[in-house]
């Protein structure tokens, strides 16, 4: 998720074409699988124009369509969107979803935030954005705070966790920043939360990078990158299993290697609503085997 792009619209083209019909026997096919995975989540910035108008009614469809785990945002009235940490809890309870994590401002009020996310149980507070930096210099001192806020979540019982966009994937003064925070972090302190999109977008394999750092990213995105957009459009994704990447080998190397929260998310759409991707996407993950 990107804290400054907003979602667009995308849905591929291959869905007005009639030689995709195979797709749609495909997708029936899918929905009446049973999947690997018991429980994922969305994260709510999938579907954040419904959550401004009704946070209430959007989170209760996001459980009709079977997701299990929700992944907040701040949208601006804060990560409980106007509610006490309790009676969000108590609502998300009662539909018999698990509140696992927000994305947040970490650099703000952490103390009350990570006290009040702790208090409900939450697992995660995690850093979405903090932008390209100018220098290694500024990756190491943002490798410190990291540590820093994750001492401060752990101290609240919940764990601290940073979100990658494509920006920490380019070479800066020889150095790749992405590795210099994945090695200079306290595991003890500090997880990662795979954006699987940008990894794939920057030119790097999911697949390997999981790999390179086993239980580190302890979360993922599921985000599907089209096939009908330039490789290099950064805000390209599109309904899960019609893009590009190998979602069953990505989703079986993160298993495998400590991750274990799998969250779907998509920014662009077109000819669909975000609601409809939303339901479509939580039926191929229900359906999903790898």
């Amino acid at each position: 998720m990107s804290a400054v792009i907003g979602a667009g619209a995308f849905l591929p083209f291959q869905f007005c074409s009639p030689k995709k019909q195979e797709s749609t026997q495909a997708d029936a096919l899918l929905g009446a699988a049973k999947g690997i995975l018991d429980d994922f989540g969305i994260q709510l910035y999938s579907v954040k124009e419904n959550m401004a108008e009704d946070p209430v009614e959007t989170i209760k469809a996001m459980a009709s369509y079977g997701y299990t785990q929700l992944e907040g945002f701040d949208g601006g009235k804060g990560i409980f969107w106007g509610m006490s940490n309790t009676a969000f809890k108590s609502l998300v309870d009662d539909l018999g979803l698990d509140f696992i994590a927000s994305h947040a401002n970490t650099f703000q009020n952490l103390e009350q935030q990570a006290e009040q996310a702790g208090a409900i149980g939450m697992k995660y507070l995690i850093c979405p954005w903090v932008g390209p930096q100018k220098s290694m210099d500024d990756f190491k001192r943002l490798a410190e705070e990291f540590n820093k806020q994750g001492e401060i979540c752990k101290k609240h019982g919940l764990r601290f966790a940073y979100h990658n966009h494509g920006y920490t994937f380019d070479e800066l003064e020889g150095q790749i920043p992405q590795d210099y925070l994945m090695e200079n972090t306290d595991p003890n302190l500090v997880d990662f939360e795979m954006d699987t999109y940008w990894v794939y977008t920057a030119g790097t394999d999911p697949v390997d990078y999981i790999k390179r750092y086993p239980n580190r990213f302890v979360l993922g995105h599921v985000k599907d990158k089209s096939p009908d957009l330039p490789f290099e459009e950064p805000n390209g994704s599109t309904l899960i299993g019609k893009g590009m990447m190998d979602f069953p080998s990505i989703l079986r190397t993160g298993m495998d290697n400590g991750m274990k929260y799998f969250i779907v998310e998509q920014e662009r759409f077109d000819e669909i609503t975000p609601m409809e991707a939303a339901k479509r996407n939580a039926a191929y993950m229900k359906s999903l085997i790898f």
